[in-house]
């Protein structure tokens, strides 16, 4: 079985269960409006935004808070969702993101190279579902190697507006094949 909220660490991300004292450090981090501004919650830099987030983060108990090996600060936040023990099993990674100050380097990779070794050792399959113009998110997907599928699916984000997702997957294959493979 799956451990939703393991402590995973690399020598730059250290990821470790969400708790509710938690919340000055991530809002800090999460309050900037461009961080948000492809994604289809693009008012989530909002505090009472946020807080539903972030609640809902706290009642999945799947949630992972991303904090940065060398100074210890809060950076993000990532999320195991969906586990579904059938078949070979599958599990979404999702609802990942990421201070800007660590854009573009290796935290984005750490964190869903460690979360994808994790999972992948209980399941057979990763999903993880973006918002068919979240063109940054999807991007990000492709370098780590998710394949697109056919699957589409619709999310109702806060405020009710229902968003299209496309589904991206990531097989224990994939994985040991793809450019998050873990060094031999």
């Amino acid at each position: 079985m799956l451990d939703r909220q393991p402590v995973l660490e690399s020598e730059h991300v250290r990821l470790r269960p969400l708790c509710a004292s938690d919340w000055d450090a991530l809002f800090a981090a999460a309050s900037d409006p461009l961080i948000w501004a492809q994604h289809p919650a693009h008012d989530r830099w909002q505090e009472p935004v946020f807080r539903a987030f972030f609640d809902d983060a706290l009642a999945n108990q799947g949630a992972l808070v991303a904090i940065d090996a060398a100074s210890g600060a809060v950076i993000g936040s990532s999320r195991f969702e969906g586990l579904d023990e059938t078949g070979g099993g599958s599990v979404e990674i999702g609802w990942t993101f990421l201070a800007r100050s660590h854009w573009g380097g290796q935290y984005n990779h750490d964190m869903k190279r460690l979360m994808l070794a994790h999972a992948l050792a209980s399941v057979a399959e990763v999903r993880f579902l973006v918002g068919e113009t979240n063109i940054r998110s999807r991007c990000a997907l492709e370098r780590i190697g998710a394949r697109l599928t056919d699957r589409r699916e619709e999310r109702i984000m806060a405020g009710g507006t229902i968003i299209p997702h496309l589904t991206y997957v990531i097989t224990r294959n994939d994985f040991a094949q793809g450019p998050l493979a873990p060094m031999p």
